[in-house]
């Protein structure tokens, strides 16, 4: 069994127009966004034993951030692939995790995490056509979502084949952290 844990990075700011797409850092509702979600992964008990994460720095803040929450912070092995990356891009580097390694979180971007998602799970069962069928309405920042395979081997990983265990977006464990609203 092998389970895939995805999370996209936290809200960014876009005050700085100059800057480039990567160097674009968290607002602070991004920030509370990751520490809220690290701690809701520690309290339901959602581990992982490896991280691979795009190296943009608003991924590797929000993992900062979300490690506060979760109270260990485990190395993470930076992917440039991983940034901005396709769902088939995404697929190959989950493939490619090491076979000793039971669950592996991968944190990214969208559109290509709720592709990656939505193109490895199934509609099996009513939990998992309703957080289908919100992924694919969106998959808002800081979200996570969990997978699982009945392989043995990551190369085995593929369309169709994983079971979307749950999805959480921020909004789902802080009402707070939802979309803004205007009056």
């Amino acid at each position: 069994m092998k389970r895939l844990i995805t999370f996209r990075h936290a809200k960014s700011g876009w005050d700085q127009p100059a800057l480039r797409d990567f160097d674009r850092a968290l607002n602070d509702k991004g920030k509370r966004a990751a520490v809220t979600m690290g701690r809701h992964m520690r309290q339901i008990g959602l581990g992982f034993d490896a991280v691979v994460a795009s190296p943009a720095v608003r991924v590797v803040e929000t993992l900062d951030a979300m490690f506060d929450g979760y109270g260990r912070r485990p190395a993470v092995n930076w992917d440039r692939r991983i940034y901005l990356a396709s769902a088939p891009t995404l697929l190959e580097v989950v493939q490619e995790t090491a076979d000793a390694i039971g669950t592996v979180m991968l944190a990214g971007h969208n559109p290509g995490i709720e592709e990656l998602v939505l193109r490895l799970s199934t509609d099996t069962g009513e939990e998992e056509i309703r957080a289908r069928g919100e992924i694919g309405e969106k998959y808002p920042t800081a979200s996570v979502a969990e997978l699982t395979f009945d392989v043995q081997r990551w190369e085995d990983v593929g369309d169709g084949g994983g079971h979307l265990v749950r999805f959480v977006r921020p909004r789902d464990v802080d009402p707070a952290l939802g979309p803004d609203r205007l009056s």
